[in-house]
């Protein structure tokens, strides 16, 4: 079998030294949510052997795109458009003027971290003190909902062929994630979405991110979305599907 027979992610990149990996990450953050305490311990592993029985690294040390993707110091530079684009705009139009931008980029855990807290930063709280005789606090968008949406961009999306970061572009009425790498495998336009229905172009990246407590359970990602949005009052996540792109609109709660 020849490295082309392989996935993607296990490709190795021969642009990449073992240097470019964040040991600390990997020893400190991702090890131990992989692996129980005592195996650590038990197995007395050098670094080297660690990172390659990960698949982070070949058994000669070269980097792998997995290695470069879930704890490289610069993903970006290796896997090109291994980074997420947010821009937030003052308006329901990309020419309306722009409140915040960012490239969000790093490690994988250091990448969800910061997603994590930018949807709640911009996410808005309404108070509701007439309703009833308490407060009721709704946000414009549930949390769980985009963390969900979000997460799938990242996990389901093609790093293959591609230099385009997935696009979460927030407007005044909605939230647009564009993503490259339309439906993949046994998930095609006529049955996306279905619960409980999914396949993987990225499989040791799910695995990466079950490790690190971000997928709980493969396969409904968009049910759990769709509830948390029917919940909050908001219309359901809208999807446009291509050949080689995804895009799923959320609309703000009236």
């Amino acid at each position: 079998m020849t490295d082309q027979d392989l996935p993607f992610e296990l490709w190795p990149n021969s642009l990449a030294t073992q240097a470019d990996l964040d040991l600390d990450i990997f020893r400190r953050v991702y090890l131990p949510s992989a692996l129980h305490p005592d195996i650590i311990e038990q197995n007395q592993r050098t670094p080297e052997q660690q990172l390659a029985s990960m698949r982070f690294t070949t058994l000669d040390a070269t980097p792998t795109n997995l290695g470069i993707l879930v704890v490289g110091q610069e993903p970006h530079r290796f896997v090109y458009g291994a980074y997420v684009q947010f821009l937030r705009l003052d308006g329901t139009e990309l020419t309306d003027p722009i409140k915040d931008q960012k490239e969000i980029t790093g490690p994988l855990p250091e990448l969800l971290h910061q997603l994590d807290e930018i949807l709640t930063v911009h996410i808005s709280v309404a108070l509701n003190i007439t309703a009833r005789s308490v407060e009721i606090r709704q946000p414009e968008y549930p949390i769980v909902a985009l963390q969900q949406l979000v997460r799938n961009s990242i996990l389901h999306r093609t790093y293959e062929g591609t230099h385009a970061p997935v696009r979460l572009t927030w407007f005044n009425d909605r939230i647009e994630i564009h993503n490259p790498g339309g439906p993949f495998g046994q998930v095609i336009p006529q049955n996306f979405g279905q619960a409980g229905l999914t396949d993987y172009r990225n499989l040791h990246l799910a695995e990466a991110m079950k490790n690190l407590g971000y997928v709980q359970r493969f396969g409904v990602g968009i049910h759990l979305a769709r509830h948390e949005l029917a919940k909050n009052g908001n219309p359901p996540p809208e999807f446009a599907i291509g050949d080689t792109y995804l895009m799923v609109t959320v609309r703000r709660r009236p």
